[in-house]
C-alpha cells in the first residue's frame, strides 16, 4: 500500500459503522458496532462517544488493549487497527466531539455524567484489499 494514511483514512471516512474490540474479564475478545469516529487525526487517533455506564468502558478501564475495524463491503476491503483505548471524561474532551442532537442520547447535555469519550490510539494495522492482506505500522 503506497499511502496507508490516505487509503485507510478514506476508507474510515466513507463508513457509517465502526467495530470496536475490547477484552473481557475472562480474556476473551468482545466486539461492538459503533457510530463512526467523531474526530480523527490521520489514522493514529480516533475519538468516539459512548455511555460512561457501558460494559465497554468498564473493560477499557481494566484493559486498554483495543482494536477498531472498518469494512467497505462494496469493494470487499477492510482495515483493523490495534492499539489502546482511553476513557476520557474531562470537559475539554467532551466538548471536542459534542454535536447538536447528542442530547437525544445524553439528556443532561455535554456535562451528562453518562457521556464520555473513547480515544483510540493505533500502534499497527492490517489492511485487506485486492485479495491480499498487509500489516503496517502506524506512526
Amino acid at each position: 500500500m503506497k499511502d496507508p494514511v490516505k487509503t485507510i483514512g478514506n476508507l474510515i471516512d466513507s463508513q457509517g459503522t465502526a467495530f470496536i474490540g475490547s477484552v473481557d474479564d475472562d480474556g476473551f475478545p468482545n466486539m461492538k458496532a459503533m457510530l463512526p469516529p467523531r474526530k480523527r487525526e490521520g489514522i493514529k487517533h480516533l475519538w468516539f462517544t459512548t455511555n460512561t455506564s457501558s460494559m465497554r468502558v468498564r473493560q477499557y478501564r481494566k484493559r486498554p488493549q483495543a482494536c477498531v475495524y472498518f469494512c467497505d463491503k462494496r469493494f470487499f476491503r477492510g482495515v483493523m487497527l490495534k492499539g489502546s483505548m482511553e476513557v476520557l471524561e474531562d470537559p475539554a474532551s467532551k466538548e471536542l466531539i459534542w454535536q447538536d442532537g447528542d442530547e437525544k442520547y445524553y439528556a443532561q447535555g455535554v456535562t451528562d455524567p453518562d457521556y464520555c469519550v473513547l480515544k483510540f490510539t493505533a500502534a499497527a494495522g492490517r489492511f485487506y484489499g485486492n485479495f491480499k492482506s498487509e500489516n503496517f505500522p502506524v506512526e
